[in-house]
């Protein structure tokens, strides 16, 4: 279980700049949910990944994961048991790196580096196996660098890679948002895939109504640091697209837009 415990976040604090995000937010997410979070710029959907990362700090409040507190824990810690995928397919994969040894370099996450091979000959067929799933052919292009792929193989590679140490949570923040439409479809049925047969404690932030709909157990929807919709299972079925948008538009009429 991940627990938000009474979070309050300000950015710039003390500074006539200075802005409050949550305040008193709590979030709770059961073992081996899927949850779909959508809300417009600035209600706070990427901070609150950054905060549950360890990205950033709190003013006040816990993060806990099974029970216990991890607020103070840093960053790197926290990602050994969380694998992030960013809205940027650059972001999860090195360019200058082959794909054989973004495999290798993914596949020794949280591991002690020494000076010995950075690339295990004995996992190569295991790496190929694992890149054959996505079914763009990249298990016959280990040497090829990273950098040279397109935005939908890298961010294929870069969720795989994401899911290859065992992980308690996957973060996926916008991961289909600089996507076309067809690869953008591919990556979501490989999240799928992944999610289900992992059975991974899954949070997607979205901009994609109809994933954020289709996808997942759970969705809640943000504004101004808040959580304004919170639907699961049964409830969660029943929801449809036009009833997000018609939470939207009554926000922004609220808001003078």
């Amino acid at each position: 279980m991940l627990e938000l415990k009474k979070i309050d976040k300000y950015y710039n604090p003390g500074t006539v700049n200075e802005m409050c995000l949550f305040q008193d937010f709590n979030l709770k997410l059961e073992k081996g949910e899927f949850l779909s979070v959508v809300g417009s710029n600035g209600s706070g959907k990427t901070s609150m990944l950054n905060i549950i990362c360890g990205s950033i700090p709190i003013e006040r409040g816990q993060v806990s994961v099974g029970g216990r507190d991890i607020t103070r824990e840093k960053e790197y810690r926290r990602n050994r048991k969380i694998g992030r995928v960013y809205q940027n397919p650059a972001m999860g994969t090195c360019p200058s790196m082959t794909i054989l040894e973004n495999m290798a370099l993914a596949d020794n996450k949280g591991k002690l580096y020494g000076l010995g091979r950075g690339t295990n000959k004995a996992r190569i067929g295991y790496y190929k196996e694992q890149l054959a799933q996505l079914g763009l052919g990249l298990e016959d292009k280990l040497e090829v660098k990273a950098g040279s792929l397109s935005g939908g193989q890298r961010q294929a590679m870069a969720l795989l890679m994401s899911v290859m140490t065992p992980i308690e949570f996957l973060i996926l923040d916008e991961h289909t948002a600089a996507l076309d439409p067809k690869t953008a479809e591919l990556i979501m049925e490989l999240t799928d895939k992944i999610v289900k047969e992992k059975k991974l404690t899954t949070i997607m932030v979205t901009h994609n109504l109809r994933y954020a709909v289709e996808y997942g157990n759970r969705l809640v929807m943000m504004h101004e640091g808040k959580i304004i919709l919170d639907k699961k299972d049964e409830e969660k079925k029943k929801i449809q697209i036009d009833d997000i948008l018609k939470l939207f538009n009554e926000i922004s009429i609220e808001c003078g837009n």
